[in-house]
């Protein structure tokens, strides 16, 4: 039976590297991802919660922010769930903690480096194919050279990684085999390889937290859970719902081509056009749902920990009316 935290739940991740307690952990991985780029003695955490642009505009809440003993910001997340546009998400978050560094008044635009950093459990199709680790900085594009080193951006898609306890030559391999599998260990592998392992084993045991926190990890799961749940469910019912529509749609332009082209290949291709517009709304529509359901699940979470309705509202984009319904449906 696995004994360890999954680091894919928002507060499994967060209790293994988003804590003082456990800031030498993240110190370490940060050191072994950029092995021989830099070494980061030092790291202090930031407010993850940036505030916008405007006074309108909803605060950017990140998993981990830190900025370490050399001036770099880093922001660290995990994202279990694929989602459209997630490159320009991740692009548009590091922008505003570039841009929040602007001063007011006589400046040069002397701005410290920001790196974000993605790990995904799932595949962008965005990215380069068949590549774990895809490594992003503003350069030259013919010849590679690099023109500032301001903005970063690594993208770590887990599911690419396929190296077994065994093949792991270096530590930032060892760190990525046992974030990706964790959840099933029932043992912690490398322990004689690298004391932090060692540490990581001791912080991620299920068996030494206290209630408090096992009933915060197993909210989280169940969010995890239900979300992915949601999700699975929204994607069938939308594909159902798809191909009901795509046959409707379909047999009605195929009929009609079908009076002067033949009613064989009308209803042939009209199926196929049908099919495909149906399909895609279907998938949107159960994306939203699921992304709607979500929002439920975590603002039942925030409720749970006393936090305002105002602040629910900031970060889920429920309505009032909404949050109220879920609180009266807590009590």
């Amino acid at each position: 039976m696995a004994q360890f935290i999954n680091p894919f739940s928002d507060w499994g991740f967060k209790h293994i590297f988003g804590r003082e307690i456990s800031k030498d952990l993240l110190i370490c991985f940060l050191n072994d991802l950029f092995a021989g780029e830099f070494v980061i003695k030092s790291l202090a955490f930031g407010n993850k919660e940036q505030i916008g642009l405007s006074k309108d505009s909803r605060e950017v809440i990140f998993d981990i922010y830190c900025t370490t003993d050399e001036g770099k910001e880093i922001i660290v997340e995990m994202q279990n769930r694929g989602q459209e546009h997630f490159i320009d998400r991740a692009l548009y978050y590091t922008s505003r903690v570039i841009v929040n560094q602007g001063i007011k008044g006589e400046w040069d635009y002397d701005i410290r480096p920001v790196y974000t950093i993605c790990f995904m459990n799932f595949v962008d199709p965005l990215l380069p194919l068949g590549k774990f680790r895809t490594d992003m900085v503003l350069a030259d594009r013919d010849t590679g050279k690099t023109v500032s080193d301001k903005i970063r951006m690594i993208y770590l898609m887990l599911p690419l990684f396929e190296k077994t306890e065994a093949e792991c030559e270096t530590d930032f391999e060892r760190w990525i085999f046992v974030l990706k599998n964790m959840n099933t260990f029932e043992r912690m592998p490398f322990l004689a390889k690298n004391a932090v392992f060692k540490k990581l084993a001791e912080i991620s045991d299920l068996r030494t937290l206290s209630k408090k926190d096992m009933d915060k990890y197993e909210d989280s799961i169940r969010i995890m859970r239900d979300a992915y749940a949601t999700y699975k469910y929204a994607i069938k019912t939308g594909l159902e719902d798809g191909r009901k529509q795509g046959l409707e749609e379909g047999m009605a332009q195929g009929m009609a081509q079908g009076i002067e082209k033949g009613m064989a290949q009308g209803i042939e291709k009209g199926m196929a056009q049908g099919i495909e517009k149906g399909m895609a709304q279907g998938i949107e529509k159960g994306k939203a749902e699921a992304e709607h359901q979500k929002n439920i699940e975590f603002a039942k979470l925030m409720l749970s920990d006393g936090d305002s309705t105002e602040k629910i509202q900031k970060y889920t984009g429920l309505t009032i009316e909404e949050i109220d319904a879920i609180a009266q449906s807590l009590h």
